[in-house]
């Protein structure tokens, strides 16, 4: 149960975490936000990362075992940047149209998935 709740709070904050960190490269496309210049954009990926702090915060004190949790910290930060690539992926295919996923990403997961389960063996 904790342990499905801590993933799924992460995929919540990787979520917003992408959009604030990437999703202004498309504000542009917005005339509103156009005006606001670099330092408007950068109080409007804030706010967005501000959501991140709200699920990433409790993720990791209901998976680390330390507050009850079945994770070490090392596993919940391997859980997370695998996550975190995993939505980077689908929002960058979903959002930037002239992004391709190619074979040497596909690599680079299955090297990711290798790490989660080394850093689960005992």
């Amino acid at each position: 149960m904790k342990a499905g709740l801590t993933i799924l709070l992460l995929i919540i904050s990787n979520t917003f975490m992408t959009f604030a960190w990437y999703g202004h490269l498309r504000f542009r496309e917005f005339k509103w936000l156009e005006v606001l210049g670099l330092f408007g954009i950068i109080l409007v990926s804030w706010l967005i990362a501000f959501f991140e702090y709200v699920f990433q915060v409790p993720a990791n004190r209901i998976g680390y075992q330390e507050t009850g949790g079945p994770f070490s910290l090392v596993q919940l930060k391997v859980i997370q940047e695998v996550i975190t690539l995993t939505v980077f992926v689908g929002f960058s295919l979903l959002f930037f149209k002239n992004e391709t996923f190619r074979w040497n990403h596909l690599l680079a997961f299955v090297l990711m998935i290798l790490a989660v389960w080394l850093v689960f063996r005992k």
